[in-house]
């Protein structure tokens, strides 16, 4: 069987990510010991597998997804709002059997630490002011007050990669795209609180981001095994340096053409009538005028499907629905 692609945009889940080549040797991790990677979730989000299954890949984005895959390298995902940047991270973690996707949602106030591990120093001093030797924090544990943040989770040593979402990165202060540079080229990080403590305990059990099981960590320090599925997003709002730039591979998401559209609105929603196709046609015509996201448009046919109005007022429910979330400038605006 042809190595590539491991990821296919196909509908059905496989093993093919065992069938990866060895990374490059400058992307070859050896972390240890390895750690048994999460079961199944039996009960996952309704609105998160709808996602994953509902995707329609472009052949753009297989092809990029695999380059991403091959090298070992983070997937800078831009687009417009709606154009499915997210749900990509979802829709490969499915097909790929990759387990549940961390996800880190970004704010202007995240910074490096909150994706690798939370400490909460004050409920430490709470609980030794409780116990035998009140007062003295040296003499609880502290893993008992930390826990691993999303980005910390996914560097584990798991023999299979895990999926990250660090989803629209854009939206951080300036400095946090280069705290990530060093922590994705070396796929390694330390947790100081538990490499001062390894002076008297050398393993540490944390909890992870996603389930309340343990992972030893020794001497407070993580190295990745398979290095994770990483996807960032960005809304196209602010660029990026360089030196960020040439350590991801960068999938620009447009919006989609018409066959395309209309295959992600029946992924979504089922085979389309001519009420449907009706609304694809306008929300294409639109486009020409401002942006729009492919989430209006599918609000829209359900809405008509769903909702029992007629057409006029049905109409302009559409259109309300569709509204620009920015126009497309008019020569006279200059």
């Amino acid at each position: 069987m042809p190595l590539w692609p491991v990821y296919t945009g196909a509908d059905e889940p496989h093993d093919g990510i065992g069938r990866l080549p060895e990374p490059p040797p400058w992307r070859a991790f050896n972390g240890g010991p390895v750690v048994e990677p999460p079961q199944d979730d039996p009960a996952p989000s309704p609105d998160r597998l709808h996602r994953a299954q509902a995707y329609r890949a472009t052949d753009e984005s297989v092809q990029l997804v695999n380059a991403a895959l091959y090298l070992r390298r983070p997937l800078l995902v831009t687009g417009p709002p709606g154009s499915g940047k997210s749900s990509l991270a979802y829709a490969v973690a499915r097909e790929l059997r990759l387990g549940p996707v961390l996800r880190w949602n970004i704010t202007s106030r995240s910074a490096l630490g909150d994706g690798l591990y939370q400490y909460d120093p004050l409920s430490r001093l709470y609980a030794a002011g409780r116990g035998p030797e009140s007062g003295d924090p040296e003499n609880t544990n502290i893993e008992d007050h930390l826990r691993l943040g999303p980005l910390g989770t996914a560097l584990l040593p798991y023999e299979r990669p895990r999926a990250l979402l660090i989803d629209e990165i854009d939206k951080s202060d300036l400095d946090l795209p280069n705290d990530l540079l060093n922590i994705l080229e070396e796929g390694q990080y330390e947790i100081p609180e538990l490499v001062r403590a390894a002076r008297t305990r050398s393993t540490a059990e944390v909890l992870v981001a996603d389930s309340d099981r343990l992972v030893a960590l020794e001497r407070g320090r993580v190295r990745c095994r398979a290095f994770p599925f990483t996807v960032l997003t960005s809304n196209g709002e602010r660029e990026f340096p360089p030196a960020f730039l040439r350590r991801c591979v960068t999938l620009e998401l447009k919006q989609p053409e018409a066959a395309h559209l209309e295959a992600i609105v029946q992924a979504h929603l089922g085979p389309l009538d001519g009420q449907a196709r009706e609304l694809v046609h306008r929300f294409l015509e639109r486009g020409s005028g401002g942006e729009l996201a492919t989430d209006q448009l599918l609000n829209a046919i359900y809405l008509a499907r769903t909702s029992g109005l007629e057409a006029p007022t049905r109409d302009e429910l559409a259109d309300r629905l569709m509204s620009y979330l920015s126009r497309t400038p008019e020569p006279d605006d200059f």
